[in-house]
């Protein structure tokens, strides 16, 4: 079963939203790969950023990792950063779900906009 965690954030840079989610999944034992990051022009002259990662386990060979995820980040010249979360439940049990979130809320709370 996937689960997805949807945050948007105000005033908080794609990168730095990017670089916190990359080291608390790596506190939790999940290996994060940027597959890709991109930068897009707007015609009124801002920028609009785009990074994916994917999720993988840790295993003692790079053949044994299993990709389990992914975390969407899009940047937009509104200042707003939105993330999205795809994660399998069966290779990253609630708990260290939780604790992710809880981390991730500890430290970017602030930032975030409540619906």
């Amino acid at each position: 079963m996937t689960i997805q965690i949807k945050k948007t954030y105000r005033g908080l840079s794609p990168g730095m939203l990017c670089d916190e989610v990359r080291g608390l999944l790596q506190k939790q034992g999940i290996i994060t790969a940027e597959t890709e990051s991109q930068t897009y022009a707007l015609p009124s002259g801002d920028t609009q950023s785009r990074t994916t990662l994917t999720l993988k386990t840790q295993a003692e060979h790079e053949k044994d990792q299993r990709t389990f995820g992914s975390v969407h980040i899009l940047g937009s010249p509104q200042d707003e950063t939105k993330m999205l979360l795809d994660i399998d439940e069966t290779l990253f049990p609630r708990e260290r779900l939780s604790a992710f979130q809880g981390e991730l809320d500890f430290i970017l709370g602030s930032y975030e906009t409540k619906w």
